[in-house]
């Protein structure tokens, strides 16, 4: 790319094998120069991790790196709409009704939900909102599936190429619960499910994320239903920027009270 030497991770299997099998090789961050001098040299190593955990810590502590109510809504609620209007229109609101009820919803809830749990998954996946992932960089000479990657080399896990393997998933461009589903109903894992890369430190981020995405996601079919003025297939998916990241557009959405 340009100047900068470059490998992209394409599959499941070469992400898996590098960012999982292989963690502590591909640990190093592409250096960005406004952040090089503003730590003072410190992109990469113990220390760079150390600060890195701090700063998150604290920025999530004081309420920022935090999507708003609306954003939320922007980003949910039309794929909400588009598995309404199929032949499980009330799946979802009937198995929060049977299992939460009026009170609130907790995190004990998730297991009961599986439905819920496996529509709130299937929107990370089909949205692929970080399709390049996180770029990283080679802090020494790699020996990755029998080639070298020098040092100071680039490296892009393409995370688009693991959410639409047709080798993983069933229908992998269409919004599919099932995706996430057992023959008998139950939630079930999928490995190929990378929206935001892989790793220690992203696991325990994509933890604390989707907890907070359940606990929303619950209380808003709680209490409201969704519509549109138009039909539900007339929802245009397309984004509204792609690139590093997927945008979506912005949407019209009536939320009437249950």
């Amino acid at each position: 790319m340009g100047w900068q030497r470059t490998v992209v991770l394409v599959g499941y299997d070469a992400v898996k094998e590098a960012l999982v099998d292989q963690a502590d090789d591909f640990t190093g961050r592409m250096p960005v120069p406004f952040l090089f001098k503003a730590t003072k040299g410190i992109s990469n190593g113990e220390r760079w991790h150390q600060l890195r955990c701090f700063t998150l810590t604290t920025l999530r502590d004081f309420g920022m790196g935090r999507k708003g109510m609306e954003e939320w809504i922007q980003e949910l609620s039309p794929l909400i709409m588009l598995q309404f209007s199929s032949h499980s229109k009330e799946t979802i609101q009937q198995e929060i009704d049977t299992v939460v009820g009026q009170r609130c919803p907790c995190m004990g809830d998730k297991r009961s939900l599986p439905y819920t749990d496996a529509v709130l998954h299937e929107i990370q996946h089909f949205l692929d909102i970080i399709p390049l992932s996180i770029p990283h960089y080679a802090l020494h000479d790699i020996s990755f599936r029998g080639y070298t990657i020098p040092k100071d080399t680039l490296i892009i896990p393409l995370l688009h190429s693991v959410l639409k393997d047709e080798k993983r998933w069933a229908t992998p461009r269409s919004f599919n619960p099932q995706h996430f589903l057992d023959n008998n109903g139950n939630f079930k894992k999928n490995p190929a499910f990378l929206p935001f890369s892989a790793g220690n430190d992203i696991l325990r981020w994509r933890v604390s994320r989707s907890h907070g995405d359940f606990l929303f996601l619950v209380s808003l079919l709680q209490h409201f239903t969704f519509s549109c003025l138009g039909r539900p297939y007339s929802i245009d998916l397309s984004l509204e920027y792609s690139g590093f990241a997927n945008v979506p557009c912005r949407y019209t959405i009536i939320a009437t009270p249950r």
